[in-house]
């Protein structure tokens, strides 16, 4: 700090008086002048910079120990401590209380559909019935969701869709795949033991994809 007001200042007042005053040696001063931040200020930077990468990657959600342990797969040399430092300085800190309380919420309640599959799997001609639902996967940056659709005549996988979050755009646009790949002549069953699949509309500021797509092009 009183390097950088003796640099702001030596147009007006003579750089060995303000030294002097503020306790400094002039070298010291021309030798900041000449490299302002440490070997140390540079390296914190650029891990706060990977820091800052591997936490958005994960969605904002990871901690400082899981952000350590990322910067050790990158093979940078970072201890715990430094970690937590650097991620308490650029303001990170993992997201925690996923579940919600006890209690009612508001919002219109869930539409549950028929079990007109009542579990007869086997089915004589293609595009009569389909299943679907979503699983997930664990990775280093975080879980990675897929939703999948199956034809259950020739049990192939016919639509498909992952992201990085549960949003109900996940299980329809796997279902708009299907419906783009095989263009379906006649109505076709959807079952699903999902509850996404239930809701209407994507939330949030997405695409806005809705049931009465899939309808359309030959869903019900």
């Amino acid at each position: 700090m009183r390097y950088a007001f003796i640099a702001e200042n030596r147009l007006i007042f003579a750089v060995r008086a303000m030294c002097r005053m503020l306790l400094v040696h002039p070298s010291g001063f021309y030798a900041w002048l000449r490299e302002p931040f440490s070997q140390r200020a540079l390296e914190d930077q650029r891990q706060t910079k990977l820091i800052k990468t591997a936490w958005d990657e994960s969605g904002e959600v990871y901690g400082y120990r899981k952000l350590h342990d990322d910067l050790c797969d990158l093979g940078e040399d970072i201890s715990p401590n430094r970690a937590w430092r650097l991620a308490r300085l650029a303001g990170i800190r993992a997201q925690i209380g996923y579940k919600k309380k006890p209690g009612s919420y508001g919002g219109s309640p869930a539409v549950v559909a028929n079990n007109t599959l009542n579990r007869e799997f086997d089915v004589d001609a293609p595009d009569q019935f389909w299943v679907t639902d979503i699983t997930y996967i664990r990775t280093h940056e975080g879980f990675l969701y897929l939703a999948v659709v199956i034809d259950l005549f020739s049990r192939r996988v016919i639509g498909w869709s992952m992201q990085g979050r549960t949003y109900t755009d996940l299980p329809l646009q796997a279902l708009l795949m299907a419906v783009w790949r095989r263009k379906p002549k006649t109505k076709v069953q959807v079952h699903s033991p999902s509850r996404a699949l239930l809701r209407n509309t994507l939330p949030g500021s997405g695409p806005r994809i809705t049931i009465h797509q899939l309808r359309v092009a030959g869903v019900p």
